[in-house]
């Protein structure tokens, strides 16, 4: 470390040292005189009993909060204000106040609002006479305001009865006929927010019935109480149809089943151009089945296209639901840059509704070029490398995605090179993708694909080296499928079909037998192999559920993540068919000459983050994993077995430096090769707290090892047994810094081992750390879960 960036390493220290200090000791500095620092805000609801329950979870309807606390109890964002001056001409104040947070001033007419807000909140959920008193607490020495806010909510309100006033006939049997699977029924609190549910889910189910201009609020609640009575009679009333007369015609404004008359696609909209849909000019148009597409300067996306991601069909009734698939599938099309579906009535408004959909599109740039350029250094070894890469968003006039990447590298050796095939490190590389935006697959029903709406991956890359020992081809290739869910928004992926081969065409003599004389992990990274396998994985989250909007701010968001893959089953029963053998664990089958492999693999991860408030989460995450090799392998590739540690594992040991299970690793190359195995545990809980400016605060504990399916000599004590795994795991803790730019997070994360399995290491060095042994240092991008 260079002496400038120790004199910036200690400003750093004594900035936050001195924050959390003013934050203990002066946090009312810069509170004018006369007035009060909101120091605490509390709220405690009373119920029927008499008994009090703390209700943090309702802070989100006050207008005026304390300032931010980290770890519950430090405001360190108001410690950082309070270093700056009173002189806000200097640049240093300035500059401190802007990375603090000002103290918040108490403010009577706020408290009062949030008062009342809390008394709604109780109103709507069916309290009705609910009260709130608010008491203040002055510390007149520390000039600090302490406000309590106490509810007495008193009885809810129960539905005694529900009527329906709907004068639309066709309306009201369609409202009746599953009146008894709606949200609001006699016996239930009157809850506002429930009567509003009510009002979206007949609002969308009508709305998917042609309903096109109704809206929920047409729908509307009256409630009818009576004095000293907890009962209320509630009648659910939808407006009569709106006229209105211009001419000598009569317009309904609502209630009317609208059909579509014909579906529109205009290719090349510019939304700046005030121009009437029922104008619009085009150079060609061209009906295709029931669209008609109005084509600009070029026919950039193919009529069948267009007709396969709409579903909205002409002739039918309208429907919201259709609309929104429509959306969705021409969202996933990259050579669209804007995508507006618009109706317009038309035809006679006192017959039968008709109207016209046009679906307006907005293209983006079809083709780009990226270029990159780098240079090397290593012990005065000099080299470059180059890469281009080229992208066509519409290669075949249906939002087909090509990905093009060219690379090579070079670098010449000095020093005795005698007995090498090469003098120097070379390599190029290839690497072909397209993305089609549609589910491309023979014998299946258009009615499924369409159903599905599944994106098509096809994968391919070539990889050339040259190293001073060998030769090495490494080549892949793949075709997926992956779809989203429209309600839940599960997404899933399926790989049919992926291929990894590596060729060693030539290496000097006896490489292997140099490198690895007694290890059949690094042996297999360097030789001939190959892998066929199918893959799924399934990804679910909640998180569009909680928009940082919502009324609850405790707000729970998980994600669920499965892997599966199985490798080597359709070749293996092949080899069975035509060359069968019953020593096939001894001499292995093969393809083109090459050992081929198989095994089964699954794992699956599961994350939820705690928020107590915009500033202070807390993290859980626990996952598990296994590999078995079988057939025509004894171990798994080497590339698809588990490893400990890292940035994203137990964060107190360097990746691939923990288990197997209790084998001692060092930091030689076969040890490297030797720390994976076939099983892994995880567990961590990680507390975050934002700082000031993008700075977040980590702190953390992880859990876990891997271990062997089968006793392996190479990795002596890695092996998983079930009476003793539990002795086994790996602890570690420590601290993170976190930038958070919003479109990317930059995390430092410093973990410490506090119990080390391996044999011959200090167990605990929790007890008796040492920095040297037992820290390791993590950079990354994203949260570790």
């Amino acid at each position: 470390m260079t002496q400038s960036h120790r004199c910036r390493a200690r400003r750093a220290g004594k900035l936050i040292l001195g924050a959390m200090l003013l934050a203990s000791c002066s946090s009312s500095r810069h509170v004018p005189q006369g007035q009060y620092l909101l120091d605490k805000v509390s709220i405690t609801a009373i119920d029927s009993t008499g008994r009090e329950h703390e209700r943090e979870e309702l802070n989100v309807y006050l207008r005026q909060m304390p300032n931010h606390k980290m770890l519950w109890s430090m405001k360190f964002r108001l410690g950082v204000y309070n270093m700056s001056g009173n002189d806000t001409t200097r640049w240093y104040n300035r500059w401190i106040r802007k990375l603090g947070e000002p103290p918040v001033i108490y403010d009577s007419t706020l408290t009062e609002a949030g008062a009342e807000q809390l008394r709604k909140m109780m109103v709507n959920q069916g309290y009705l006479s609910a009260e709130v008193e608010v008491d203040t607490l002055v510390d007149s020495m520390k000039r600090k305001m302490r406000v309590d806010y106490r509810l007495h909510p008193g009885k809810a309100h129960t539905i005694a009865s529900v009527t329906y006033d709907i004068p639309d006939p066709e309306i009201r049997a369609f409202v009746m006929s599953d009146s008894a699977a709606l949200p609001v029924r006699p016996g239930i609190t009157l809850d506002r927010n429930l009567l509003d549910t009510q009002r979206d889910i007949i609002t969308t189910a009508l709305n998917n019935r042609g309903y096109y201009a109704f809206t929920k609020d047409l729908i509307t609640f009256n409630a009818d109480t009576t004095a000293g009575s907890l009962l209320t009679d509630l009648t659910m009333k939808v407006e009569a149809p709106h006229e209105r007369t211009e001419g000598q015609r009569i317009y309904f404004d609502s209630h009317r089943k609208y059909i579509v008359r014909r579906v529109v696609f205009v290719t090349d909209y510019d939304p700046t151009e005030a121009v009437a849909l029922n104008r619009l000019q085009a150079n060609d148009t061209i009906d295709y089945r029931d669209i008609t597409v109005l084509y600009g300067k070029n026919h950039y996306l193919r009529p069948s296209v267009l007709y396969d991601n709409c579903f909205i069909r002409s002739g039918q009734f309208y429907n919201q639901r259709g609309v929104n698939r429509t959306y969705q599938a021409l969202s996933r099309f990259n050579i669209l840059k804007f995508v507006n579906i618009r109706f317009i009535p038309v035809g006679d408004p006192s017959e039968t509704g008709l109207i016209d959909a046009y679906v307006l599109l907005t293209p983006g740039k079809s083709q780009s070029v990226a270029l990159e350029l780098e240079g090397t250094n290593s012990e005065g070894d000099l080299g470059v490398a180059a890469s281009v890469t080229y992208t066509h968003r519409n290669i075949g006039h249906g939002s087909e995605t090509l990905n093009f990447k060219l690379r090579g590298s070079y670098e010449s050796l000095s020093g005795n090179l005698d007995g090498l095939l090469h003098d120097r490190y070379m390599e190029y590389s290839v690497d072909l993708g397209v993305n089609f935006p549609k589910f491309k697959a023979p014998l299946l029903k258009e009615k499924f694909k369409r159903r599905i709406n599944a994106t098509t991956e096809l994968n391919m890359s070539l990889n050339y080296q040259e190293r001073p020992e060998y030769t090495r081809i490494i080549s892949t290739a793949g075709w997926s499928y992956k779809w989203t869910e429209r309600v839940t928004h599960n997404r899933h992926t399926y790989t049919p079909i992926d291929i990894n081969y590596v060729y060693l065409p030539e290496s000097t003599y006896d490489f292997l037998d140099q490198i690895a004389p007694d290890n059949p992990l690094l042996r297999y990274s360097y030789e001939d192999h190959f892998i066929m396998r199918m893959g799924y994985s399934f990804y679910h989250t909640n998180k569009r559920n909680h928009t940082g909007t919502g009324i609850q701010p405790k707000s729970n968001i998980y994600t669920i993540r499965v892997n599966t893959e199985v490798a080597g089953n359709l070749l293996f029963a092949l080899n069975s068919i035509f060359t069968h053998r019953s020593n096939f664990h001894e001499v292995p089958y093969k393809i083109f000459g090459i050992h081929y492999s198989q095994y089964f693999k699954a794992e699956a991860d599961y994350a939820l983050v705690h928020a107590y408030n915009t500033r202070n989460s807390l993290a859980f995450h626990t996952g598990a994993g296994v590999g078995v090799p079988y057939g025509n392998s004894t171990i798994l590739p080497f590339e698809k077995r588990f490893y400990g540690g890292g940035a994203n594992g137990v964060r107190g040991w360097d990746v691939r430096t923990l288990g197997p299970g209790r084998y001692p690793g060092s930091n030689s190359v076969s040890d490297f090769i030797n720390q994976c195995g076939d099983i892994r545990l995880e567990a961590s809980v990680e507390y975050r707290a934002k700082l000031f400016w993008v700075l977040e605060l980590g702190a953390f504990i992880d859990a876990g090892n891997i271990w062997t399916i089968r006793d392996y000599a190479n990795q002596p004590d890695g092996q998983f047994k079930f009476n003793s795994f539990y002795k086994e795991f790996a602890l570690a803790y420590g601290l993170g810094l976190r930038m958070d730019f919003n479109y990317f997070l930059l995390r430092f994360d410093l973990g410490m081992k506090a119990r080390n399995p391996a044999l011959g290491a200090v167990e605990w060095p929790l007890i008796h750390p040492d920095w040297h042994r037992d820290s390791s240092f993590h950079f990354s991008i994203g949260y570790p879960f």
